[in-house]
């Protein structure tokens, strides 16, 4: 991991990811009240809360995927708010869905070359990618030909994040990727998220599961009903008692 955390481009120095005030939400209902979080290059960073508090809505306004309502998104020092979804992947930011949202009628490497497809007339790095791809999910090379929709759930996160990678991220968006997995997954997956962060990707994981996240994140924020209600670094946030209480269960 980098050991200086801050990202320089064409002279601007600061964090790779800024968000100032960002509001989101459907009609009348907000979701997401002027949120404030920032993520440097290199880091790890949670994004916890339950249930409706506003995550995915949040990830979903970061890519391009939901319309801001106001508030500021910056990328590498560039506003990218108003910018389309194509766009903002282009620029480095991939997300990988709740619920994975594979294309289940294709096989597992189809799925990974869809990923690809910006990096598509390079054909070498595709092979050379798919195969690092393979290494961190045994598992996926030995299904390779095998349809994404007959995979199991854990199989099927790792063909996301697979696939995501496959993009060429430089800030990489997780969204709930322990939901609905056996304790054991949960834990192969975390570690592959460790293992690519420890590679130098930035990570931004948005997770109900607080004390598997903040267990591996360096900074953590809590959002609740759409509003960053504490930010400390993970250490701080798991010794928290009100914390513990509201999100770990003792």
């Amino acid at each position: 991991m980098p050991s200086d955390r801050s990202f320089f481009h064409n002279g601007f120095v600061g964090p790779l990811l800024e968000v100032v005030g960002l509001s989101s939400g459907y009609g009348p209902v907000r979701a997401v009240h002027q949120a404030d979080l920032h993520v440097r290059a290199g880091e790890l960073v949670a994004i916890v809360g339950g249930n409706g508090a506003g995550k995915t809505t949040l990830l979903h306004t970061l890519s391009g995927l939901h319309p801001a309502s106001g508030g500021c998104v910056r990328f590498a020092g560039q506003d990218i708010t108003r910018w389309p979804p194509h766009r903002i992947v282009a620029a480095g930011i991939c997300q990988v869905p709740e619920g994975r949202l594979v294309f289940a009628p294709l096989s597992v490497e189809d799925n990974l070359r869809l990923g690809a497809f910006r990096q598509r007339r390079d054909q070498d790095w595709i092979r050379q990618e798919m195969e690092r791809v393979y290494a961190l999910f045994p598992i996926l090379a030995e299904r390779r030909q095998q349809l994404a929709g007959t995979l199991s759930g854990g199989q099927q996160q790792m063909l996301a994040i697979g696939r995501a990678m496959l993009g060429r991220p430089r800030l990489l968006l997780l969204d709930e990727p322990s939901m609905g997995l056996a304790p054991l997954l949960v834990e192969e997956i975390f570690r592959v998220i460790v293992e690519l962060n420890s590679r130098g990707v930035t990570v931004l994981l948005v997770e109900q599961n607080a004390r598997a996240a903040l267990a591996i994140a360096g900074r953590g924020y809590i959002l609740e009903t759409g509003r960053i209600a504490k930010t400390a670094s993970a250490t701080e946030l798991l010794a928290d008692d009100a914390i513990r209480r509201a999100y770990l269960g003792y």
